[in-house]
């Protein structure tokens, strides 16, 4: 078994229990046991027993179920709920506004078993007879049923969405009508691929801001179109739902459509247990308003600190805001240098002063030149003598361009056996090194564990690059127990990189935390080619602030003779 048909396993218990029972922890647990599992750089099925208890959110009960699906291919319990509920009812789920109660209601009520039967029902408008449900949702399943058939969901790229937004909001704040507009949903909690847009806007005429999105230039279907809803298909594959809403309503819809749907349900649950209702339209205590208007006042009211969107994934985050142990998350000036940049030298596209001047003009201190290695022949890569040549364009390049320091480094290469691209003698001259592996990425879990930790104890290895060789969309990660890599990675000093390349973004956020946790350092690196590149530090501070990390855990935040001082 491997680790994702685990994590579905698990997935698909929290899905039948949400439906079934509504048991809030059992799913809870379920969701982040999937979560943990997805994250885990090592396959379990090569992890002893007590490890895998020891994984964030297991311990002993999880622990033993992963056991039994490890040695039998199944769980008892996953096997007892798929006869308890028909899997069709699971894809009602996907159906936007049917919830695992409306879910239920139809099951029982009108023996509804798959999203087939729903379009029947819907058509023939018995779901409009239900409680809880009406014409007005009726129609609305009928258009999602229909959009559900045409578009298959789709995930795209937080970098390629934040294009689309940027237009998109220049385009909606034209009209006059819009008094206010925000994102909410997964691009506001800067996942690393967006699903779709979610906005919310404030406006006391409606209907003007939802014929502005309609004739958004990158319009290619109006799905539904409302006097407070619509919902349109971008030309670049994503869809955008519009809401206007009250603006004393505005803090509580931002809470509830920003998500995610668990950390969602979690602060239902705590408001349930002070007596309070909570949706997306406010606080209530006995249909009172207690908190509506302000996402502060929402987390006041139930005893909690302001929550940043990119912590609400029911990870920990509402517990450490009731304890008031939120972390500071780190901020962008909180960034001092650039620890991994290439140039002409090798496979960027700018020189050593280009690179150099442009990072100055961002506001950065320092910046490392760490062109590859020559083990990356299509690089260009360098060999000692190459690299010798590059040191004394860097010193040149320093003194003529001041108010920015240069560093010697290099991105050499792991090699297959964990031994390094070039000689101790010439990493041990340079100022930074960062250690990558850029071919044989299919290597087994052992294989690469192994080779990555030999790696890591060099002595002049400073950082391990992208650590697992990910492309999203594109190419898989490499599998390694990443606990192993973590415990002789603070052992040794190594820091783990976080590549902010946009389609790398590696670490991923569920393992900085895991960083955070064995106390590792992190470098917020850009990798960056040309120096248009710089930019892309946001992204990778995206990942790390969801990853909880904050400015002392990231080198890089550090003053360059602080960072010396380290390096010695």
């Amino acid at each position: 078994m491997q680790n994702h048909e685990i994590a579905t396993i698990f997935d698909e218990v929290a899905d039948m229990i949400e439906v079934s029972e509504d048991n809030f922890f059992r799913v809870r647990a379920c969701r982040n046991a999937a979560r943990t599992i997805r994250d885990c750089t090592t396959q379990l099925a090569e992890m002893s027993a007590e490890t895998v208890q020891k994984l964030p959110g297991i311990g002993a009960d999880l622990g033993g179920k992963i056991a039994t699906i490890l040695a039998t291919g199944e769980l008892p319990l996953h096997r007892e709920l798929r006869h308890k509920v028909p899997p069709g009812i699971i894809a009602l789920l996907r159906v936007p506004g049917l919830g695992p109660k409306r879910a239920r209601a139809l099951a029982e009520k009108l023996k509804v078993r798959d999203l087939s039967d729903l379009k029947k029902a819907a058509q023939s408008g018995a779901v409009a007879t239900l409680r809880g449900f009406g014409p007005k949702m009726q129609h609305q399943i009928l258009q999602h049923l229909t959009e559900l058939e045409r578009h298959p969901a789709v995930r795209t790229l937080y970098s390629d969405a934040a294009l689309v937004v940027e237009q998109l909001l220049a385009h909606m704040r034209k009209s006059r009508a819009v008094e206010r507009l925000e994102l909410a949903g997964s691009f506001r909690r800067r996942r690393e691929t967006v699903g779709d847009l979610d906005l919310l806007a404030i406006s006391s005429k409606p209907a003007a801001v939802m014929e502005q999105l309609v004739s958004f230039p990158g319009v290619a279907e109006v799905v539904a179109k409302g006097e407070t809803k619509t919902s349109v298909a971008l030309n670049s594959g994503l869809h955008v739902d519009l809401r206007v809403v009250p603006r004393q309503s505005y803090g509580a819809a931002m809470v509830y459509f920003t998500g995610s749907q668990a950390h969602g349900v979690h602060l239902r649950r705590i408001a349930i247990k002070h007596g309070f209702l909570l949706n997306e339209y406010g606080l209530y205590r006995d249909g009172t308003v207690i908190a509506a208007a302000k996402e502060e006042d929402i987390y006041a009211a139930l005893d909690l600190k302001w929550i940043p969107p990119e912590l609400r994934e029911d990870r920990g985050e509402i517990e450490a805001a009731e304890a008031g142990k939120l972390p500071a998350l780190i901020e962008r000036s909180d960034l001092r240098g650039d620890l991994h940049t290439h140039t002409t030298y090798t496979d960027g596209r700018a020189s050593v002063e280009q690179m150099a001047q442009a990072a100055r003009e961002r506001g950065l201190d320092y910046i490392a030149i760490t062109d590859h290695s020559h083990r990356l022949a299509m690089a260009h890569g360098l060999d000692p003598k190459r690299l010798a040549e590059q040191w004394r364009e860097i010193e040149r390049v320093e003194k003529a361009l001041g108010g920015i320091r240069l560093l010697r480094g290099i991105e050499v290469d792991i090699l297959d056996d964990g031994s390094l691209d070039l000689p101790d003698k010439t990493l041990a001259q340079l100022d930074w090194v960062v250690a990558s592996v850029h071919y044989k990425l299919e290597q087994s879990p052992a294989e690469m564990t192994r080779r990555i930790i030999k790696a890591i104890r060099n002595p002049n290895v400073d950082v391990l690059g992208h650590p697992s060789g990910r492309l999203l969309n594109r190419r898989a990660p490499s599998e390694f127990d990443l606990a192993e890599v973590l415990k002789v990675a603070r052992e040794e000093g190594c820091a783990m990189e976080v590549n902010s390349q946009p389609e790398r973004l590696d670490l991923t956020d569920g393992a900085c935390l895991n960083a955070k946790h064995a106390g590792v350092k992190l470098v917020v690196s850009t990798d960056s080619h040309h120096p248009h590149d710089f930019a892309f530090v946001e992204y990778g501070l995206n990942q790390a602030r969801r990853g909880w990390i904050e400015a002392a855990e990231v080198l890089n935040t550090r003053p360059l003779e602080k960072l010396r001082q380290r390096r010695r």
